[in-house]
Formats: C-alpha cells, sequence, structure tokens
C-alpha cells in the first residue's frame, strides 16, 4: 500500500503549527496592547479588575453551590456549602463596593510586602546563599515597595492593582509573542525554509 500523501502531510503540519504560532503572535499583541492601555489608564484597569474579579467569586461560589448540592450524600456538603456562602457573599461585596474593596486588598497587600521583605531580608544575611547580592536586592525592592505602598494608601489603591494587572498583561503578551515568533522561526528551520 503507498501513500499518497508523501510531501505533502509535513507541508501541512508545518503549515498548521505556523497559523497556531501566528495566534499566539496575534494574542500576544492583544495582550500587549491592552496592557499598555491599561497602564494609561489605571484607575479604570483597577475598577475593571476589581469587578472581573468579584464576578469571578460570584460565578464560582454558584458553581461551588450547585457542587455541593449535587454532592450532598457527601461528608464534604456542609463545608463545600460554606466556601461557597464565603465567595458568594465576597463577590457581591467586591460588585457592589469596588473601590474598597481595592483599598483593603492593597493594604493587605502593602502589610504582606513589608512582612515578607523583612523576613526574606534578614533570612538573606542570616544564610548568605550563593545568590546573596541578588536575593539581598530583591528582598530590599519588596521592602520597600512595601513601605512606598502602604505611604501613599489609601490613594495608592486607586493604581496599584491597575498598574500590577497591566504589566502582568504586557509581559504575558510578549512572551507569548516571542514564543509565537520563536516557534515559527524553529518550524521554518526544520522544514528546511
Amino acid at each position: 500500500m503507498t501513500r499518497s500523501t508523501g510531501a505533502a502531510g509535513p507541508r501541512a503540519h508545518t503549515a498548521k503549527l505556523n497559523r497556531g504560532f501566528g495566534v499566539l503572535a496575534v494574542l500576544g499583541v492583544i495582550l500587549v496592547v491592552a496592557g499598555l492601555i491599561g497602564l494609561i489608564y489605571t484607575a479604570a484597569a483597577t475598577l475593571t479588575t476589581m469587578l472581573l474579579f468579584g464576578w469571578l467569586l460570584l460565578v464560582g461560589g454558584l458553581v461551588g453551590l450547585l457542587h455541593a448540592v449535587q454532592a450532598r450524600d457527601t461528608n464534604f456538603f456542609w463545608l463545600g456549602v460554606v466556601v461557597a456562602a464565603l465567595n458568594i457573599a465576597a463577590g457581591v461585596v467586591i460588585v457592589k463596593t469596588p473601590e474598597a474593596a481595592a483599598e483593603a486588598l492593597i493594604m493587605f497587600a502593602a502589610l504582606l510586602f513589608l512582612t515578607g521583605g523583612v523576613f526574606r531580608l534578614v533570612g538573606s544575611l542570616v544564610v548568605r546563599g550563593p545568590q546573596f547580592g541578588w536575593t539581598l536586592v530583591q528582598d530590599a525592592f519588596g521592602l520597600l515597595l512595601g513601605i512606598l505602598v502602604l505611604a501613599t494608601w489609601p490613594s495608592s489603591s486607586q493604581y496599584v492593582i491597575g498598574t500590577f494587572f497591566s504589566l502582568s498583561l504586557l509581559f504575558d503578551g510578549l512572551g507569548l509573542i516571542a514564543t509565537g515568533y520563536g516557534g515559527r522561526r524553529i518550524v521554518g528551520m526544520a522544514a528546511g525554509k
């Protein structure tokens, strides 16, 4: 029995891979544009992020409640109901008052940066591992970030979450562009183009 696809099979796979990597690159461009827009309009990005987070908690709580009801004969029924109710309650609070939720979340994040920075800074001074200098800089940066966010709180809650989310979109997009471009180059090299 002979194969009728011959050379068309590898070319079809190469074209399919190139399209897939092209889609990744386009998705990366969309994320980069969204990240740049978010960096320009940080207050709107913060509000959008908080509303999205609140709605995700609401939907997750409802799905968890449905799952708990379906599993009502198990030992974990009440735990599922309590977790779902907490998610729903948190989602309602965040959707109703996203600015206050952002303030609370930023206060928590600032305290987390402060305590984490202090403990890691002391730990790196005591341990003095092989990457001591870089670890010290990273820990000091976390401590400084916590101090800066806390010093400007509550006004910092208007832009910190939006800035972090926008930077995340920007770098994720750049990563997807690099993956798409690099993948297309590798496929081209493997195909002999």
